[in-house]
């Protein structure tokens, strides 16, 4: 950063004191010096070390030494901060793949109450727990272990492991995945797995090997650049073994200096990120916007990214045809805030609090409901089971994808309560975008049920549906598509996404609601979490292609020209400085072109 502001000072000084060009090449030279020493160290390091990122650190090194040989200090400063800069986006993507990791790691890390067998309850790391031992799991503690209930029943919530919006029911015999949450009751668990063989250990594994498999992202130039670098010295030593003109040799390096070529990419992609953020998506890095324009599929989560990932009263049902809802509502509103069952939270949060009712000699029946007494007497909110041990007579319960739950007063059953969750708004229109733009393979990929997850896929009108998926599931599935040539685009909010994220040509995340893992794993994140972006993704992404491709075009056979130019001694005597001012020109022309990426507009194009 300091030596760009040095160079933007050393620029304007030669614009506005021309006569003062010394000071201006002073402040110019110390810009490039600074910039100089981590470039020449990673080329030397290269030649040491041969790889193929390397050849693009010598590009760089020799196109620096021919503008310090030429006295062309602006550039000499301008290719590596670009360049810099460039490296800087790329290994951003790195590092959020090692944050997530780490952050799941700290996940797995919990307190357990193990169940010694005198009986007597004693709290330990979870990390000291073996396969047959008993732990006790209280509500809104962590299940610290998979294990199997040996006693007592709850909800409890799996969307960290399964993506499951809904609360699942568990009692005796059931299995259940460490790191799920305990909302209600009071259970033993036996476990029998632990650390590497849990759930939550094979997503860290599978996630790991994932970073490690996915081949490195190279850019076009880096592919070229070697037999780039061959071409310019058979080039130079050409024109000294038939001129004797050591000034045109001096001049075929200088054209040869590929500032324009090298930039093309980097400009692009800084543009077109700068397009993006301004549209609520953050790219960490280049190479992922690259890859957005050749997406052939769409592999998408359901909970929190096609639906809201929050239940919400869909229905009620009176028990009395035509009864008035209203105060049905109000009377479930005010006992589902005596409970923080989120099909309590989901009713308590359909009204504000100064129009729920007052509560008295409130009694939450652990995993069944709630009874609490009233102005209008005794009230119950809950499952069946709750007013089948209240010896209250109940209607037939309907047919429902999703939580119900009854309500009773004074003995007298009210209603039943039909509680869902709910299909984003903009999610048939966003991929009804993506099928248009090439996307015609549409999977929805969820650890839901199947009736609720194919009832969402026919409302935003997806063809195909795997559900009741697990994290290493939903990473074969991926595997699986990109195995039958498909290149996928992957879209998810949760942790039990970050293996499918991690999997996919490209991983998208949800910023709004979104696990911290799954953007940390992600390529992408949508920051305000609207769908639509996902189309503006794409088209963004085959603009930018068009304009690199341009560039390309640009820098390499201005380049090339200039070359040739130098080589049959067309520019002159004073051919190296002429050289210098034409590839320059080059340059401006790349920069220029990818500047008209920031007046993209989604509204203009969509």
């Amino acid at each position: 950063m300091l030596a760009l502001g040095l160079l933007g000072l050393g620029l304007a000084w030669r614009w506005l004191a021309p006569a003062q060009d010394g000071v201006a090449q002073l402040v110019l030279g110390l810009a490039a010096l600074l910039v100089a020493v981590p470039v020449l160290r990673s080329a030397w390091h290269s030649l040491l070390r041969p790889s193929l990122h390397g050849v693009t650190d010598q590009l760089i090194a020799l196109a620096m030494l021919g503008a310090w040989a030429t006295g062309d200090l602006a550039t000499a400063a301008l290719l590596p901060i670009i360049m810099i800069l460039g490296h800087v986006l790329e290994e951003r993507s790195m590092i959020g793949s090692q944050e997530a990791i780490e952050a799941l790691g700290r996940l797995t890390r919990s307190q357990a109450r193990r169940v010694d067998t005198d009986g007597e309850v004693r709290e330990v790391d979870n990390a000291s727990l073996r396969a047959g031992d008993v732990v006790e799991v209280r509500a809104g503690d962590r299940v610290p272990a998979d294990g199997r209930i040996l006693h007592g029943q709850a909800s409890l919530d799996t969307a960290p492991i399964t993506g499951e919006a809904l609360p699942q029911e568990v009692t005796v015999g059931a299995q259940v995945y460490g790191g799920a949450i305990n909302l209600d009751g009071l259970l033993r668990i036996e476990v029998n797995a632990v650390g590497d063989d849990s759930t939550l250990g094979k997503v860290i594994a599978l996630m790991q090997r994932a970073e490690q498999a996915k081949p490195p992202i190279t850019r076009l130039l880096e592919r070229h650049a070697g037999g780039y670098l061959v071409l310019v010295l058979l080039i130079a030593a050409a024109t000294w073994f038939i001129t004797g003109d050591a000034q045109a040799m001096l001049a075929v390096l200088v054209a040869a200096c590929p500032c324009a070529l090298v930039l093309s990419a980097p400009a692009t992609a800084i543009a077109g990120i700068a397009v993006a953020a301004r549209h609520g998506i953050l790219i960490r890095g280049s190479a992922f916007l690259e890859e957005l324009a050749d997406l052939s599929s769409l592999v998408i989560d359901k909970t929190g990214t096609l639906t809201h990932g929050a239940l919400q009263l869909q229905r009620i049902l009176p028990a009395q045809a035509g009864a008035d809802e209203a105060p049905i509502v109000r009377l479930a509103a005010s006992l589902g805030t005596a409970s923080s069952h989120p099909v309590s939270r989901a009713l308590a949060n359909r009204l504000s609090h100064d129009q729920h009712l007052v509560l008295d000699e409130v009694h939450e029946r652990q995993g069944f409901g709630v009874v609490a007494a009233t102005a209008q007497g005794e009230a119950a909110l809950g499952r069946p089971e709750l007013f089948l041990r209240l010896g209250i007579d109940l209607p037939p319960v309907p047919e429902h994808d999703g939580p119900i739950a009854g309500l009773a007063l004074n003995g007298r059953f009210l209603a039943w309560l039909l509680l869902a969750d709910s299909v984003r708004g903009e999610a048939p229109q966003a991929l009804a975008q993506l099928r248009e733009l090439g996307l015609g393979r549409q999977l929805l990929l969820t650890g839901d049920r199947r009736s609720v997850a194919e009832a969402v896929a026919r409302q935003t009108g997806i063809g195909n549906v795997v559900a009741q998926a697990l994290p290493e599931d939903k990473l074969r599935q991926v595997n699986e598509e990109i195995r039958a040539g498909f290149r996928p685009m992957v879209v998810g909010d949760g942790i039990n996404d970050s293996l499918a994220l991690k999997a996919g040509v490209v991983g998208v995340a949800m910023g709004t609601g979104g696990t911290d893992i799954a953007m940390a794993a992600a390529d992408i994140v949508l920051i305000n979490s609207d769908l639509r972006r996902l189309a503006t993704c794409v088209r963004l992404s085959r603009l930018c292609r068009r304009t690199l491709q341009w560039n390309v075009l640009i820098g390499l056979g201005w380049t090339l020209a200039i070359m040739l130019a130098a080589a049959f001694g067309l520019l002159g005597a004073a051919g190296a400085m002429i050289a210098a001012l034409l590839h320059n020109l080059s340059t401006l022309l790349v920069l220029g072109n990818a500047g008209r990426l920031l007046r993209y507009d989604e509204r203009d194009a969509a």
